[in-house]
């Protein structure tokens, strides 16, 4: 457990300040045999998939249906996890802990909130400038669709 102290505003006491990871999650949308991407209008700029940080009292769920709708103008249904990504050094603004799902979209894309740009693209056609842990996370995709097409 990582806290700092600080002082207390009223009697100057002592306080811990505790330092936690922020919750995230990210959205890996099916949509017209490829995937969903947005290009960020925000630093880090890239390519990245539709996602963004958990707000207090939202479930994860929600907030990957939330931050789908928000980013690309999509529903999302058929919401099913593929894992969760914690590497400190994951976002170079803070530390944050992703929890990834995979969806499938309806609806018409259009690119909103955060998003400057949101296109379709094929695993076999990514750009090459992606944000984050992305690629990381679409190589972790990439093998579970590879084996559940093996099965």
């Amino acid at each position: 457990m990582s806290f700092e102290a600080q002082s207390c505003p009223s009697c100057g006491a002592p306080v811990r300040k505790y330092r936690n990871p922020f919750p995230t999650v990210d959205i890996i949308i099916e949509l017209q045999d490829g995937i969903v991407l947005i290009e960020r209008r925000n630093p880090p700029y890239g390519w990245a998939l539709p996602g963004g940080f958990v707000d207090y009292g939202e479930s994860l769920e929600t907030a990957a249906v939330r931050e789908a709708r928000e980013e690309t103008s999509l529903e999302i249904s058929n919401l099913r996890l593929l894992g969760c990504y914690s590497d400190p050094r994951r976002d170079e603004r803070m530390h944050t802990i992703s929890t990834v799902y995979m969806a499938d979209g309806h609806g018409q894309l259009q690119a909103a909130d955060d998003a400057d740009n949101a296109q379709i693209f094929r695993l076999e056609a990514l750009p090459e400038k992606l944000c984050f842990d992305h690629a990381s996370i679409l190589e972790d995709y990439a093998r579970l669709k590879r084996t559940r097409a093996n099965d």
